[in-house]
């Protein structure tokens, strides 16, 4: 293809935590590049994900949930997802139908009214509202935002994920594409393998441990067999939280490395030794390396 078929741009995608943000990245770009879980604020930095769409190439900054920041962190996460915005081509706004438009949602739409490039809309979890309060919800949404476009859609089971990837790919500006076809994340394989391991730790300890941990990639080792070596450090606030990573009998830690060791394993297609420590760092959330180490910027 020559550049003059082709087209590139940045959408940047935005929501309140836990609307399905990552998971409606992952389905457009149709492999795994961003952690998903059922808990909220998730995501931290801004990642993000290449789909690729006949000539166009769509690339999705990934943003961290925006709600109400209290901690060091939550601003670092709510500037990042507020820059992703002021930075894209195109704004897909995604809102969880089965929430509405809760007091996060509202304050989104409030900023949103300073926004210079277009708005899709893209209402997830279609499947877990009846039709005529997803109606209402639409109509209020559209009176408000004056969207270009609106989606119905269900990230977990793809379902209206082809022509919501379509309507991007269309609305893309023309030029060269920015990245090598084959690529599917601008994320380092050290920073995906972090998030790897903290997806983990998420959804396995659920509501035993707050969002006061942090993994960090420590060292990196690609043998000539094949095979990669890596050393993670699992970091906590508090020994608490310390024995809850560990387990008894260091069995929970195991577990969350094996589960890790695999999706590392699978992302990067070669075997993978995975070391787990855990460190108790009482202010890592002052730390302004770990901030640079996890993709944010320090937020004062």
């Amino acid at each position: 293809m020559s550049e003059s078929e082709t087209s590139a741009g940045f959408v940047a995608v935005i929501g309140a935590p836990n609307a399905g943000k990552s998971t409606l990245v992952n389905a457009l770009v149709g492999q795994k590049v961003a952690i998903v879980s059922g808990k909220p604020q998730t995501t931290r930095a801004r990642l993000m994900g290449i789909a690729i769409k006949g000539s166009a190439q769509i690339l999705l900054v990934d943003t961290p949930g925006i709600f109400e920041p209290r901690r060091r962190l939550d601003r670092a996460m709510v500037a990042a997802a507020w820059t992703g915005a002021q930075d894209a081509d195109l704004i897909l706004l995604v809102i969880d139908a089965a929430a509405g438009a809760n007091t996060e949602v509202e304050r989104i739409i409030a900023s949103l009214g300073e926004r210079k490039q277009p708005l899709f809309l893209a209402l997830n979890k279609v499947d877990l509202v009846n039709k005529g309060a997803l109606l209402g919800l639409a109509t209020d949404l559209t009176a408000r935002l004056d969207p270009a476009k609106v989606f119905m859609i269900s990230a977990a089971d793809g379902d209206g994920v082809p022509d919501l990837r379509q309507a991007l790919a269309d609305a893309m500006p023309a030029g060269p594409w920015l990245y090598p076809e084959d690529e599917v994340s601008d994320a380092t394989d050290r920073m995906i393998a972090a998030e790897l391991t903290r997806e983990q730790i998420v959804n396995q300890l659920h509501q035993e441990l707050p969002y006061a941990t942090a993994v960090e990639t420590e060292s990196w080792e690609d043998r000539p067999d094949g095979s990669t070596v890596i050393n993670q450090q699992i970091i906590v606030e508090r020994d608490s939280q310390k024995a809850i990573v560990i387990g008894k009998g260091g069995r929970r830690l195991k577990s969350i490395g094996a589960a890790a060791r695999a999706e590392i394993t699978q992302h990067l297609g070669r075997p993978v030794h995975l070391f787990l420590h855990v460190k108790v760092e009482p202010k890592w959330g002052e730390d302004r390396s770990l901030y640079r180490d996890i993709g944010l910027e320090w937020a004062d």
